[in-house]
């Protein structure tokens, strides 16, 4: 396969998206994305906060004081939360930005929670955030993990990751379902990979990317693969044990495909280079990288760096940047795919920002 280097042409910021709605919202993260049609796509996000927030003032320490996870609701301004929720997309390209759009609604008329908590899901204490997912043949997939958030470290990597999942949905009603495996609905535990941070549809297959940390700490992403009429099917998953590549059943063998990606990252194909590319944050250092490969599974070159966030605040807040989600999003791309549109988080922001992306 001949494919072009990875280089940058031009890049531009297209700001903060998704602010204009009529929910009084007060931010969200995530923002992972799946083609629906030609003139759709379905957004799904993380933690989504309602209320007000109070000028002048960090959203997560007003007054001074760090908000912990039992103030999401009814404290500090904010009204209401929910872990996860998704909206639909007219926009085919993101050239002007994001404004076509509608977010899924309760009887109410409120933002819903797309997959919700069971009873012993204490918002406080549980959260069920949006990893990457796929429509096929009707039905809506999308990878999930649960976390336990944490009373004390540094927000927003204060909670533990009990494991990820896959919930199902039909595109008629988008009643999403937890699936389950032997009566449990976490189908990776907490030592394994967390798959579900990018989705792949390729020759039949589906490859989804999961990541964990190594016996040295360093973040690496995995990747399994099922076939795509059986994405339901948690014993139909094998996963990539070498180079070769040797595919396994066991989880357990599972290697390492990439290093440095957090848990938010894309993978697709990309006509113009002719390859792979991989999209992620590079930790929390503002820098949002590609990395491309001749295979779903590699081998991935090494990361360049396509945007670099440099915040700007009126008011700084009372702790270090962080950046992170960095993802692409590929259906909303220009000629062929040179020209890209990524995401990322900017935490005191809180939205997602857009970024475009010419490759030359």
């Amino acid at each position: 396969m001949t494919s072009r280097p990875l280089k940058v042409e031009s890049s531009r910021d297209l700001g903060p998206q998704f602010t204009d709605n009529p929910h009084r919202m007060v931010g969200q993260d995530g923002a992972y994305s799946i083609p629906l049609s030609p003139q759709e796509s379905f957004w799904f996000f993380g933690d989504t906060l309602f209320g007000e927030r109070t000028p002048g003032e960090s959203l997560w320490y007003p007054g001074g004081e760090r908000i912990g996870p039992e103030d999401m609701g009814g404290k500090h301004g904010i009204d209401r939360m929910v872990t996860n929720c998704g909206l639909i997309l007219k926009d085919k390209t993101g050239r002007d930005g994001l404004t076509d759009f509608h977010y899924l609604l309760n009887e109410n008329g409120e933002v819903r929670q797309i997959l919700p908590r069971l009873e012993d899901e204490d918002p406080d204490e549980i959260r069920i955030w949006c990893l990457h997912g796929i429509k096929i043949e009707g039905k809506l997939y999308f990878y999930w993990i649960k976390v336990t958030m944490l009373a004390e470290g540094p927000m927003p990597v204060n909670f533990a990751v009990n494991g990820s999942g896959l919930a199902i949905a039909s595109e008629e009603d988008w009643k999403f379902e937890r699936v389950r495996h032997q009566g449990e609905s976490i189908l990776w535990g907490e030592e394994d990979p967390k798959f579900g941070t990018a989705v792949l549809l390729h020759e039949g297959m589906v490859y989804v990317y999961g990541v964990k940390h190594d016996a040295r700490g360093v973040q690496c992403a995995h990747v399994a693969r099922v076939p795509k009429d059986r994405l339901h099917d948690f014993e139909a998953y094998e996963y990539l044990a070498t180079e070769e590549p040797k595919w396994s059943r066991h989880v357990q063998d599972a290697s390492p495909v990439l290093t440095g990606p957090p848990n938010e990252m894309s993978v697709s194909f990309n006509s113009y280079l002719g390859c792979f590319l991989a999209v992620h944050s590079n930790d929390l250092s503002g820098d949002i990288v590609g990395r491309t490969a001749p295979n779903p599974w590699g081998p991935w070159s090494d990361p360049v760096v396509l945007w670099t966030v440099r915040p700007e605040y009126q008011n700084p807040p009372p702790y270090p940047p962080l950046i992170y989600a960095g993802k692409e999003h590929p259906e909303i791309a220009g000629e062929g795919g040179k020209v890209l549109y990524l995401t990322y988080i900017e935490f005191e922001e809180y939205f997602p920002h857009l970024v475009e992306v010419t490759l030359a």
